[in-house]
């Protein structure tokens, strides 16, 4: 390889460098095929993913008690999927929400929709995981928002709030 074949080719290098700092600038750190997969890189850290539960035939006194994940039963969980709402949105606006103001509150409610609600209370919770040992999750699950057909009620405020 001579000179001007060398300096053409550092060029050439130099630019796909700089097209690909441009492009990881613009995308949050990622761009394919450098994508940083959080499956890999963030293995073992703790997480929180939102889940909701039919709690209709539940007393009062046991909405808001914490629970261990996993729960002994699935028949609580309700299906978003079956509801048509995208599980890694709703759980993205649950678990990124630290000011449940009226309008994230209803926001909310409208994501699950109130025709859905019908004759039903369903508690909306974040379940909290990490990793314990080498092969163990351990987890609990925090009850955040109680939701009927015209209720929002929040676990910290107990105040109703209508949609």
């Amino acid at each position: 390889m001579n000179a001007q074949q060398a300096s053409k080719a550092l060029k050439i290098l130099g630019v796909l460098f700089l097209v690909h700092a441009i492009l990881v600038s613009t995308h949050e750190g990622e761009f394919w095929p450098f994508s940083i997969y959080p499956m890999f890189s963030q293995a073992g850290n703790p997480w929180a993913r939102a889940m909701v539960l039919d709690v209709t035939d539940l007393e009062e006194s046991e909405l808001w008690v914490e629970h261990v994940y996993p729960l002994r039963s699935d028949e609580r969980v309700v299906s978003l999927r079956a509801l048509g709402v995208d599980q890694i949105d709703y759980s993205n606006f649950v678990v990124r929400t630290t000011d449940w103001t009226e309008s994230r509150q209803r926001a909310l409610h409208s994501m699950i929709g109130a025709e859905n609600l019908k004759d039903k209370k369903w508690l909306v919770t974040i379940v909290k995981g990490e990793l314990a040992g080498e092969d163990k999750v351990i987890g609990k699950v925090v009850p955040l928002i109680l939701l009927t057909e015209d209720e929002i009620r929040l676990k910290q405020s107990q105040l109703p709030v209508h949609p």
